[in-house]
């Protein structure tokens, strides 16, 4: 599904160039599970905008799903993010003033999906994650753990091949973090790639597959036995 070869990112800062990706390399199959670790700046935010389409490498290439993503225009990467890529972020980016159904219907709106359909299709999703109960509150007046159930639903009401996940429990207390966690790899079991940057030693080892990043380059890439 995923295919990098000889990737690099640089950035200048001041006089510096800084290579925040060097001469990476990695394949990832359709339906895996794989956790990207390392100490703050190893790269793992940059690899992840990298896979997200939110920025492009400075060398080397990236196929996402046998398509090499290097020359598309911007229309076509908003539209390969939008219906074969969803987001989960730390904090969470719902809109305060839109409803937890309005918040995951955005997508289905951009997408220019009939109202409904959206109605049916945010139904499904919010249920998913069990919060059809919640659709019409606000972001504050949801929980931590109930706001990234939204993020999740919004994530992935476009039913999308590939799901980034961002430090996702970073913000949640233990009990909330744990029903994320299980929501994700629920997600990953019906079929869909799951990438999830964790600091968290215990949620890295939850994936079969762990990537290790220091300054810039994979220094570890192991299959593990996932500690569920």
């Amino acid at each position: 599904m995923i295919e990098l070869s000889h990737l690099g990112r640089r950035y200048l800062l001041g006089d510096s160039e800084v290579n925040a990706l060097d001469d990476i390399n990695l394949s990832i199959a359709a339906g895996e599970y794989v956790s990207l670790m390392g100490p703050s700046g190893s790269g793992k935010s940059t690899l992840l905008n990298m896979l997200g389409l939110l920025d492009r490498p400075t060398t080397g290439v990236y196929r996402l799903e046998n398509r090499d993503t290097q020359n598309l225009d911007e229309l076509e990467r908003a539209r390969l993010r939008r219906e074969r890529i969803g987001f989960v972020f730390q904090s969470f980016h719902l809109l305060p003033r839109l409803s937890a159904f309005d918040n995951v219907a955005l997508p289905l709106m951009l997408a220019g999906i009939s109202a409904g359909e959206r109605q049916s299709k945010v139904q499904q999703a919010l249920a998913a994650v069990g919060l059809m109960d919640r659709a019409q509150h606000r972001p504050n007046q949801l929980s931590g753990g109930q706001r990234q159930r939204v993020a999740i639903a919004r994530a992935t009401v476009m039913h999308p091949a590939l799901l980034l996940a961002d430090e996702p429990t970073g913000n949640l207390d233990s009990r909330s973090g744990a029903e994320v966690i299980e929501l994700l790899e629920t997600l990953n079991a019906s079929g869909i790639t799951l990438i999830v940057v964790t600091h968290d030693p215990n949620m890295g080892s939850r994936a079969r597959r762990r990537i290790v990043l220091r300054d810039g380059r994979v220094t570890e890439d192991v299959y593990q036995d996932a500690a569920k």
